[in-house]
């Protein structure tokens, strides 16, 4: 779910080596969700060990951030916290979305049929605590950083953006990290550097937003900017305003400019909404303005080997040969950077 304005967001194409020894922190729970809906088998169940527990999240963590530190990128996971209390209707839906797409999979399984299976398999995705405990040991184990947001972990993404300078960019899908300020957003980090499409197969290259160039290209400030996802519909108000989409939204931030007279031009389609889905939109701007954040030091543990076979082979049946390959590219990177003087990170 979450904010949808890619249609009028600026982009450009990165190429990985720009952001060699960048330091980039990353939206966890977006990330692990990534790995939950696209890591799957050809009939859409996720990837499992002996026991039938979910390692899809174990295996993108893994294989996927040791690419990401072999060229050269430091990173650090931002992980959620309490969400507010306007996000239990995001949760409720999502809930109710797991149900319908769970009853199409079932479905499509009698039907044999993989591709709807496929589909459907990638929306039964969720989250839980013992996935989000283990997520962090095996990071940590990694030589990668964690932090605890006391609210929303992108919040905290955007928070840590602007304030600690040795942060380069934020990393998420989802473009409410720019409603709350971050200065650059990363997309496409961690997904697969290739996908099969029906063509054939196409390479995904990560993409820089940035958040100046954002406003100017609009013509906004970043008041507004909230107003106009607020308009099309954010995580606190899923469905936003009938009728009105990105473009729509954007000609009106324009022209009312204030947020007040932004929201009372769209009163009678705001009170058009069932009563469930209405809502206060001073409240959703205020979570945008003030979030609950923190200020975080960053930990960068050195790599344990021993801690990570035994999340990954012992724990979760992964191939040892394959996992032991991966060891070889840390320990290259790690004497790299001693070289360099910057073994203290990795």
């Amino acid at each position: 779910m979450g904010l949808n304005i890619r249609e009028i967001i600026p982009r450009k194409e990165l190429n990985i080596s720009e952001l060699k020894g960048k330091l980039v922190c990353v939206d966890a729970f977006n990330v692990l969700y990534q790995f939950l809906s696209t890591i799957r088998q050809v009939d859409g169940t996720p990837l499992m060990d002996n026991k039938k527990r979910i390692t899809s999240h174990l295996s993108g963590i893994f294989y996927r951030n040791v690419a990401l530190l072999s060229d050269g990128i430091r990173l650090v996971y931002v992980f959620d916290g309490e969400p507010p209390e306007l996000k239990a209707k995001t949760h409720e839906k999502r809930g109710q979305g797991r149900e319908i797409a769970k009853g199409k999979y079932e479905e499509a399984k009698q039907k044999e049929d993989l591709s709807a299976m496929k589909r459907y398999g990638s929306q039964l995705v969720r989250l839980d605590d013992e996935m989000i405990k283990e997520s962090k040991e095996l990071l940590k184990a990694m030589g990668i950083a964690v932090v605890q947001a006391p609210s929303e972990g992108e919040a905290e993404v955007a928070h840590l953006c602007k304030v600690e300078e040795s942060v380069y960019a934020g990393v998420s899908q989802d473009y409410d990290t720019l409603l709350f300020g971050t200065p650059r957003l990363i997309q496409n980090l961690t997904l697969a550097r290739r996908r099969k499409t029906f063509s054939g197969w196409v390479e995904i290259k990560p993409e820089m937003i940035e958040l100046e160039k954002v406003l100017n290209s609009l013509e906004i400030n970043l008041d507004q900017l909230i107003c106009l996802g607020i308009l099309v519909g954010t995580d606190y108000n899923p469905k936003g305003i009938p009728g009105i989409g990105q473009k729509r939204a954007l000609q009106i931030v324009q022209k009312y400019k204030q947020p007040v007279l932004i929201f009372k031009n769209v009163e009678e389609q705001m009170m058009s909404l069932n009563e469930e889905d209405r809502f206060d939109w001073q409240e959703i701007f205020e979570l945008f303005h003030k979030p609950k954040i923190v200020d975080a030091d960053f930990k960068f543990e050195k790599i344990n080997e021993k801690k990570i076979k035994n999340i990954l082979v012992e724990e979760h049946d992964f191939s040892e040969d394959r996992v032991e390959k991966q060891f070889d590219r840390l320990r290259k990177i790690k004497e790299k950077n001693k070289q360099k003087g910057l073994g203290d990170w990795i």
